[in-house]
């Protein structure tokens, strides 16, 4: 196994260690891999990551190996690689990384950071979300074309509650994910009030495959609209980024042209450099346009007026919030004595 090699991106020299290392078994591919992949979509993935708190999926033995998160900046990460501080909901802060160059992706891949996961705000600004980030999660009995066709009505419930524009990607695995660009106004919990109230539009238009129900008993075989990747402190693994998978399959940009035609395994490690190539960056517009989300609250407020839908139940492990209902799954909640 080679020692070390060194890497030009855009203008720096990275020192990538154990080049060979195979990160994805079933594929072959090594850390190098990895870091030429990033190397090559280096202007998709920045975009994608600009300013924003990022934290890092580390995966250093590879996908059969031991992985966590890791929230806090790396103790020896370069001074050319700024920091964010971020507040939990648990009241606690830390320092994250917040990268400002392609540099900055192939240092954390050399720790072997598949997937970066960014807040969706900016350093400037870290308690207004600049993102509506829309998950679309098949449940078990569903698939991928499944979260296509609620995505077609997706776009249709954005434009029609404010003109919303989404940009749609692959999660990487079987999901899709619609990401709205807003003004910089609202709170977290007002985004994820106006996600909540996409999600229940989403309902009434598709009752039969669609739902918001946190508790996985109640939401059958339908996609899952996952309001709680508003919350505070949720992340959506960023375009462009890697997933720890056998196939080494990564999130995908795509056009709304394009997604009754292509499949997530399209996508991958070995694939999405020749695609940049040829296309760019398929969201190099994505910020062109910031959009308001004052009438999916005025959508939010109806509900709760006119139909007593107030608020939804968040993660366990978030403090109980304000307005928020029994945080039970509804069959305990039966078994309980009243």
């Amino acid at each position: 196994m080679a020692d070390a090699v060194e890497l030009e991106v855009a203008g720096r020299t990275v020192r990538l260690s154990s080049p060979d290392k195979v990160f994805f078994p079933e594929r072959g591919f090594t850390k190098l891999d990895l870091a030429r992949y990033y190397i090559a979509v280096g202007p998709g993935i920045l975009r994608a990551l600009r300013d924003r708190p990022t934290t890092l999926e580390r995966h250093p033995d590879g996908i059969e190996g031991e992985w966590f998160f890791q929230k806090r900046a790396p103790k020896g990460m370069p001074d050319w690689i700024p920091t964010a501080h971020i507040t939990f909901p648990s009241g606690r802060s830390a320092d994250e990384m917040c990268p400002t160059e392609e540099a900055a992706v192939v240092w954390a891949a050399q720790y072997g950071t598949l997937t970066f996961h960014p807040w969706p705000v900016r350093a400037g600004d870290v308690d207004h979300p600049d993102e509506l980030r829309i998950d679309l999660d098949p449940q078990p009995g569903t698939d991928f074309a499944d979260a296509v066709r609620a995505a077609h009505e997706l776009r249709a419930v954005l434009d029609e509650f404010g003109g919303l524009r989404g940009w749609p990607k692959t999660s990487g695995g079987r999901g899709l994910h619609v990401f709205v660009p807003i003004e910089p106004r609202w709170t977290f919990t007002q985004v994820r009030r106006a996600a909540i109230a996409v999600g229940r539009e989403m309902e009434r238009r598709m009752p039969e495959q669609v739902t918001i129900k946190w508790w996985k008993e109640e939401r059958g075989k339908r996609i899952f609209l996952d309001y709680n990747q508003t919350a505070r402190d949720r992340t959506i693994a960023s375009a462009y980024s890697v997933r720890p998978r056998p196939q080494a399959t990564v999130s995908a940009p795509l056009r709304w042209d394009e997604i009754d035609s292509v499949h997530p395994t399209d996508f991958d490690l070995a694939t999405m450099p020749a695609r940049f190539e040829e296309l760019g960056d398929v969201h190099a517009g994505m910020e062109e346009r910031a959009h308001s989300l004052d009438a999916l609250l005025e959508l939010a407020r109806r509900d709760e007026h006119d139909h007593g839908l107030g608020d939804l139940p968040y993660p366990p492990e978030y403090p109980k919030m304000p307005g928020e209902p029994k945080r039970v799954q509804p069959s305990r909640a039966r078994r309980e004595p009243s």
